[in-house]
């Protein structure tokens, strides 16, 4: 799709919604929206509900901008709709979008493909911790299926890892249990195939979790990543086997630990913050892309299908 095709469309820019991440997606979706009506296109926030489908028919919505995170926006579920509906959408496919949420699947395949990720077990309420236990502290405790930090917790001991899962399972209903490793934690920023220069992320804290991420003055981010040149570029070819390995298109983001020791990949995210600051629109200005170009950009890769 081209600028001039584009300029004729109406875009229905999707927020809010219904997961634990509504805040931040109402946030990312009017910063999307001003800078689509900056732009000069035809545009309309919607606040995603179970009447998604019937609010994009009345607005006659041609195209979406997805910037919904979590359940029901980042991990297939509305991308589906909009393919039944035939409304051409930002970001990953069903598939990408599906596996990439489930923190699980996507770290069984890194491991499949050979990417270094930090070891892990899964524990559920039909699961519950084994006696015998064998990741050695601390470790890192969070959802399997959730995004923006939320629900993620350091443990020391097995004490009060029990505690943390305990508490954690009356809300989520897995947990991905996993390896701490001590380094710098990059993420790489990435538009339909092209990397941006990636990102040190530096909590005051030491861990990076809800409040370090949307507190202000609680983490510093270095752009770009004082990394050595070599480190760099296996950084960013591990990012581009990662996105292309899901199947990701569009914008994307991959994080991951780094050493001496090694690389590590974490987590990719199929639909990355778009406030101002947000990380993705960060790297991208260090290579000339502004926020509105970054959004016009993101528009642009707007279609059906995986």
């Amino acid at each position: 799709m081209n600028k001039n095709e584009l300029k004729g469309k109406k875009i229905g820019v999707l927020m809010g919604g219904m997961s634990a991440e509504r805040d931040i997606s109402l946030k990312t979706g009017e910063a999307v929206l001003k800078a689509l009506n900056r732009l000069g296109y035809k545009c309309a926030g919607i606040d995603v509900g179970r009447d998604i489908a019937e609010k994009l028919r009345t607005e006659e919505i041609e195209i979406a901008f997805i910037a919904l995170h979590g359940r029901y926006g980042e991990d297939g579920c509305i991308q589906g709709m909009l393919e039944i509906l035939d409304i051409p959408y930002t970001g990953s496919g069903v598939t990408a979008s599906a596996l990439s949420l489930n923190k699980v699947v996507t770290k069984r395949l890194f491991t499949s493909l050979g990417l270094p990720t930090p070891d892990f077990k899964v524990v559920s309420s039909d699961s519950p911790l084994m006696e015998d236990f064998d990741l050695p502290f601390p470790l890192i405790v969070k959802p399997v299926s959730e995004g923006s930090t939320i629900g993620v917790n350091k443990v020391e001991d097995k004490e009060s890892l029990r505690s943390i899962i305990e508490e954690t399972l009356k809300i989520y209903p897995a947990l991905l249990v996993e390896e701490f490793i001590e380094g710098a934690e990059v993420t790489f920023g990435i538009m339909e195939g092209k990397v941006f220069p990636p990102i040190e992320i530096r909590p005051a804290g030491g861990l990076y979790d809800y409040k370090a991420k949307y507190t202000r003055g609680m983490t510093d981010y270095i752009v770009p990543a004082p990394l050595e040149k070599e480190i760099c570029r296996m950084g960013e070819d591990m990012a581009i086997k990662t996105y292309r390995s899901i199947g990701c298109r569009g914008a994307a983001r991959v994080d991951m630990l780094i050493n001496r020791k090694g690389i590590w990949i974490l987590e990719i995210n199929t639909i990355p913050g778009m406030t101002e600051t947000s990380l993705l629109p960060k790297a991208a200005g260090v290579v000339g892309v502004s926020f509105d170009d970054l959004v016009e950009e993101m528009v642009l890769s707007a279609r059906l299908g995986d």
